[in-house]
């Protein structure tokens, strides 16, 4: 079995069907794994450009995060977002929001130990068989979202709409906002969340990571840094942060989110084709690790079945 995509859909996929016994690799064109809980080292700190936090409601990651806690890869952050717009500052109370002191990329490096994962490896087709890149495979999983996945079967994407969002982090010397665990903001011509990454971290290192509107996303695709002056000028405004930062990077996710949900947990069909992540349900990272632990259970099955 091949499962292409090592985010946290496709790992958690790979860790059931290996669970059962069964061989399975992962394919990952990118260095590291992780998907769209991506970290990145910034500044000697690794720095969460993808999902801000994730939330647990699942009895099955509950266990999951449980073990993330108590081997100290997780923590508590905030059940208390800020809210901000129209020049107010209000609170959306709701779940814990958890964080990771190493980074989210670390849970996902922590599910794929003793897997076989393959790094750098970018796959360019998927075809009936079904095969990878020409090598046959028993059954192919594509963790990812969509448009990509359609991309890599030469078909039409099943769910074409996907909401593009630009991620920017910035550094100051030191603190010059008041307490901000996390903010969405209402209305905004240029951002939707804002988060203080150093109470995220823990390390209380003055560091924001906004991500903007879809709208800034789709103007800069081609140029991610040029939405960072609109992104700085935003940030002034809303909590009054006028000093140049010390350093800035900006991270384009074309795919960062489903713009509809499906009520289907993944697909699999009799073609040996299987789709799984977060474009299966709602968009929240606990979806992506449901959809692939789910399809990772139901592949076992029916190998056992047959």
């Amino acid at each position: 079995m091949i499962v292409v995509g090592a985010g946290i859909a496709g790992i958690a996929c790979a860790r059931e069907v290996a669970a059962a016994g069964l061989p399975v690799r992962v394919l990952e064109r990118s260095r590291v794994v992780g998907g769209r809980l991506a970290s990145r080292r910034l500044a000697g700190r690794p720095v969460d450009l993808g999902a801000a936090y994730f939330t647990v409601r699942d009895p099955g990651f509950a266990a999951v995060v449980q073990g993330w806690e108590d081997a100290g890869l997780v923590r508590e952050w905030t059940s208390e977002p800020a809210v901000l717009g129209d020049g107010r500052r209000g609170c959306a109370p709701g779940p814990v929001r958890y964080a990771a002191p190493g980074g989210l990329r670390s849970l996902v490096a922590d599910l794929a130990t003793g897997l076989d994962v393959r790094l750098g490896h970018r796959v360019t087709r998927v075809g009936p068989g079904p095969v990878v890149d020409g090598e046959p495979a028993d059954t192919v999983v594509l963790a990812m979202p969509d448009p990509q996945a359609a991309a890599l079967l030469g078909t039409a994407s099943p769910a074409p709409d996907w909401t593009p969002v630009i991620a920017v982090a910035a550094a100051w010397s030191r603190r010059r906002w008041s307490e901000l665990p996390v903010a969405f903001v209402n209305d905004h011509p240029v951002l939707t969340l804002v988060a203080d990454d150093g109470d995220r971290r823990g390390d209380g290192a003055p560091v924001l990571v906004a991500h903007t509107t879809a709208e800034v996303a789709r103007a800069h695709d081609e140029d991610p840094d040029a939405a960072v002056p609109l992104v700085l000028d935003a940030l002034a405004g809303l909590l009054g942060v006028s000093v140049e930062p010390e350093w800035t990077y900006a991270h384009r996710w074309r795919y960062a989110s489903p713009a509809q949900d499906r009520d289907e947990p993944f697909h699999l069909g009799d073609d040996g084709i299987a789709l799984a992540g977060d474009g299966w349900g709602k968009a929240r990272v606990e979806t992506a690790w449901r959809s692939g632990t789910l399809l990772g259970r139901a592949l076992a099955t029916r190998v056992g079945a047959g």
